[in-house]
This record gives C-alpha cells, sequence and structure tokens, in this order.
C-alpha cells in the first residue's frame, strides 16, 4: 500500500534529486543530499516554495510557473520515518534553525533512518485544510501540514505531473510562513 505525497518542481527538471551537491536545506547540509523533500498536501508543497522564495506579496506569484507533482510513498518507506527529537520552534524556524535541524538528520541517519516525517516549517497551523462545497466554497477543517523528507537517491519513486506551469493561488500566502 502506498500514500500520496506532494512536491513542487521547476517544470524544466524532474520530481526528484538525483545529485549529492544539491544545495542544503533544512534537513541536509553541503554535500549530504539528495533529499527528497515531500508535503502531505498540494497547500503544504506550494508553501515550501513560497517560504524559500521568500516570497510574501501577490503581486509576486503573477510570474511563477511550477509543476507539482503527486508521488507514492510505500507504507514501508513512510512507516519507517524517523521523528526529529526537536522543538517546534527549531523544527518550524528560519535559516538559523537548519543547523540544529541538519544535526538531527545526521543522527538518524547515522542509527540506519532512510526518512524523517515533521511538521511542515512552511505552513502554519491549520493551513494544509481542504476545501468544501458548503452554499460555495469554504475552507474545510484546519489540518496541520507534514513534511517527510527521504534520504539519498530514489530510482524506484513514481511521480504524476498533476500541474504543468500551474500558479498558486494568492489565498496560501495566509497560511505560509516567511522564513
Amino acid at each position: 500500500m502506498s500514500e500520496r505525497w506532494f512536491r513542487h518542481a521547476d517544470p524544466r527538471y524532474p520530481f526528484a534529486s538525483e545529485l549529492a551537491s544539491q544545495p542544503p536545506a533544512r534537513w541536509h547540509g553541503p554535500g549530504e543530499g539528495p533529499v527528497q523533500y515531500l508535503a502531505d498536501t498540494p497547500a503544504g508543497a506550494w508553501a515550501e516554495y513560497l517560504r524559500h522564495e521568500a516570497i510574501t506579496d501577490a503581486d509576486d506569484l503573477d510570474d511563477i510557473r511550477r509543476a507539482l507533482w503527486v508521488l507514492d510513498v510505500d507504507d514501508g518507506e513512510r512507516g519507517g520515518a524517523a521523528a526529529p527529537s526537536l522543538s517546534e520552534e527549531v523544527l518550524t524556524g528560519g535559516i538559523a534553525s537548519w543547523i540544529a535541524c541538519q544535526e538531527e538528520a545526521r543522527r538518524l541517519r547515522s542509527g540506519g533512518a532512510r526518512a524523517l516525517r515533521a511538521p511542515s516549517a512552511a505552513l502554519l497551523p491549520g493551513g494544509a485544510a481542504a476545501r468544501v462545497t458548503r452554499g460555495g466554497l469554504r475552507p474545510g477543517r484546519p489540518k496541520d501540514g507534514w513534511v517527510l523528507a527521504l534520504f539519498g537517491p530514489r530510482p524506484d519513486l513514481e511521480g504524476r505531473k498533476i500541474v504543468d506551469g500551474g500558479r498558486l493561488d494568492a489565498d496560501l500566502l495566509r497560511w505560509t510562513r516567511p522564513l
């Protein structure tokens, strides 16, 4: 059985990185890639992009075109994901918190972890909510977002492009935690 996870990407490139030289991010330092960063909702994937690019103004969305992929992650991979032992402040903090997160990821990898699951640093609490049609389109129940970081190349990971050159919904800006 598998669960669906989401990832944004530049439409010119594949959904998964294969390079050890992948630029550092929250869960890996220089030369420690690749790490595949996935979100449990499309909103989470888009918010990761907004935060990474420090986009906070709806006018900046006009020229952005991204691909959105849905990826099938099997239960064994997802179920074996380690949980970082860090405070919420560090897990959702800015770039200064990356060092602690990278050290924690190294600790987990040295213990055999091939993945970790953590709260989304990009989404504010409740920001992964779905929408419902009840007298028009309305927010659904609040849902917190999660990120799955898969360590190393994943040649067996299957993805389906569901948006090619799409635009982000400006409403997502109010749910995105600035970097």
